[in-house]
């Protein structure tokens, strides 16, 4: 047997799902094992790598047919300072802003896919089908993965791995609430995923339903191009002042025979656009979850072992799962756990421990009145988790300064966001 056949068998043959910055992560550690892994195969639905980071100034679809990925809009900036949102071994360019518009992020994933030689392994244009596990018996199973892809021309191919990172993100299948009558509603309809831009709303009354991140800023940014804004949501009221034309309301109940919005205080109103900013939506096409032994659902997915793998088939990662975390410090410490299990240095529980061990961490969450939509959420518990993955995979672990500008950077944010609403008030009067 030739050595070149030797090497090539020792290899573990890996494929990513997706070249955002999950993706690009995982092909870049991928790549810094070559005496382990074969130079991945990236599959990346577009043209061009970013994800979720890419502005597309269209919505709807692609030519394809398959829906627009990108939820980005224009004037986005981060609520993130870049000392916190960068990979830990990637530093953003010191002479930029703390707080950075979207195209800047943009070409700093352009910049890591260059500097780590990623872009000859990514298959563009390249819709994933299928990924199936084929479980095959010997000295005890062991699972391949067939990967079926389309490419430009609809042409389809099957490969084989060893494993596969889905980098897909969860911020492109929008979520629409359940609203009694929303087919009576007589205005437009519309999901944040498809808004860019406030100038085409200028003039018209707009309920925006959300007061998360993506909905108070739209909501100023509306208020800034002269709508008239009514921010519906379930939170406490705001405790700061919003600009003039903007104004909160409490839950949409109903949409009236009329076409009408009745709120949960029961006051009523009337608009001609209700704008969505409701989140999104678990979505896995090219999965089967029963057969993996997982759940999906709107806001959730299990049992996964350490919010990475379904217990069942250990050689399956699904990247950066969580919510309110720092994304690309987070994708950082899970790929590296995830190449340790397959390299071998982390040895895994019985399948019966690591299903006890998630579905113990989803019970727990659910004793303390987490709702099912909120079980992903991280926030302060991430710094834990990723120290657990640190210890357990032997790879350094985030430095500290992470979290404690993470915790400050709060403070930083309100500023940013006090700074936005005198800039809207202002520009309003």
């Amino acid at each position: 047997m030739s050595s070149d056949r030797t090497v090539r068998m020792q290899q573990l043959r890996v494929a990513v799902v997706g070249a955002g910055a999950a993706g690009l992560c995982a092909a870049r550690h991928i790549l810094s094992r070559p005496d382990t892994f074969a130079p991945p195969i990236v599959y990346e639905l577009t043209e061009h790598v970013g994800g979720t980071w890419f502005y597309e100034e269209r919505t709807g679809s692609y030519d394809n047919g398959l829906p627009i990925h990108s939820s980005m809009y224009r004037d986005l900036r981060t609520n993130l300072p870049k000392e916190v949102m960068m990979f830990p071994d990637f530093p953003f360019d010191p002479q930029l802003p703390s707080f950075l518009p979207h195209q800047e992020v943009q070409k700093y994933l352009e910049r890591y896919c260059q500097s780590h030689c990623i872009t000859p392994h990514i298959r563009f244009s390249a819709v994933v089908d299928e990924v199936s596990p084929v479980v095959t018996e010997g000295k005890g199973p062991m699972t391949t993965w067939e990967v079926t892809s389309r490419d430009k021309s609809g042409s389809q191919n099957t490969e084989t791995f060893d494993s596969v990172f889905i980098c897909s993100g969860h911020y492109s299948d929008p979520h629409i609430p359940s609203i009694p009558g929303l087919e009576r509603f007589k205005g437009k309809v519309i999901h944040s995923h498809s808004y860019r831009h406030p100038e085409p709303f200028s003039g018209q009354s707009v309920v925006v339903l959300g007061a998360g991140a993506s909905g108070l800023d739209i909501s100023l940014e509306l208020g800034r191009s002269n709508a008239q804004v009514t921010l519906s949501h379930g939170k406490p009221t705001l405790p700061f002042p919003l600009p003039y034309g903007v104004h909160q309301a409490t839950p949409v109940e109903e949409i009236q025979e009329d076409g009408s919005l009745r709120f949960q205080d029961g006051s009523i109103t009337q608009a001609q656009v209700l704008l969505l900013c409701t989140g999104y939506n678990f979505s896995y096409p090219f999965l089967e979850p029963a057969r993996l032994g997982l759940k999906v659902q709107e806001h959730l997915v299990t049992p996964l072992y350490r919010f990475l793998m379904p217990p069942a088939f250990p050689s399956l990662f699904i990247i950066g799962i969580c919510k309110i975390i720092c994304p690309f410090p987070h994708f950082h410490c899970q790929v590296q756990f995830a190449l340790a299990v397959l390299e071998g240095s982390v040895a895994l529980p019985s399948l019966a421990e690591m299903e006890e061990e998630a579905q113990g961490e989803m019970a727990r969450k659910v004793e303390r009145g987490v709702q099912l939509r909120h079980m992903l959420k991280m926030d302060k518990e991430q710094w834990g988790y990723a120290q657990t993955l640190a210890q357990t995979g032997r790879f350094a672990p985030l430095p500290p300064v992470t979290q404690s500008l993470y915790e400050e950077g709060e403070g930083w944010r309100e500023i940013q966001r006090q700074q936005r609403r005198r800039r809207v008030m202002t520009q309003s009067c």
